[in-house]
């Protein structure tokens, strides 16, 4: 079964960084895309970046100019930089991939358990 274990989340100081990472383990064939989510008590999850096995990335529009997103797909692995964070980017932060399993070699999305990160003000 391919997990995803996130790591790195926190308490922080507004204008202060984090980096959170997610790692990717089983039988894995293949990672297409991977993202982080983030969601907020009564609010949906929404995407905060993306990348693609090639690495072109996408960011959400409030994220931009202050969250990199990154990849190393040796160690199967995403990673988050956030800098200048704000009381708004509270919330807890999901891990995303689509991955291509064995011995099914079919591409199902998973999710990791979420980590927190609070942005205190």
């Amino acid at each position: 079964q391919v997990q995803l274990v996130e790591s790195g989340g926190g308490l922080v100081q507004a204008g202060g960084s984090l980096r959170v990472s997610c790692a990717a383990s089983g039988p894995i064939f293949n990672i297409y895309a991977m993202g982080w989510y983030r969601q907020v008590p009564g609010k949906q999850r929404e995407l905060v970046a993306s990348i693609s096995s090639g690495g072109s990335t996408t960011t959400g529009d409030s994220m931009k100019g202050r969250f990199t997103i990154s990849r190393d797909n040796a160690k199967n692995t995403v990673y988050l930089q956030m800098n200048n964070l704000k009381p708004d980017d509270t919330g807890v932060y999901y891990c995303n991939a689509n991955v291509m399993s064995l011995p099914t070699m079919r591409a199902v999305n998973y999710w990791g358990q979420g980590t927190q990160v609070t942005v205190s003000s």
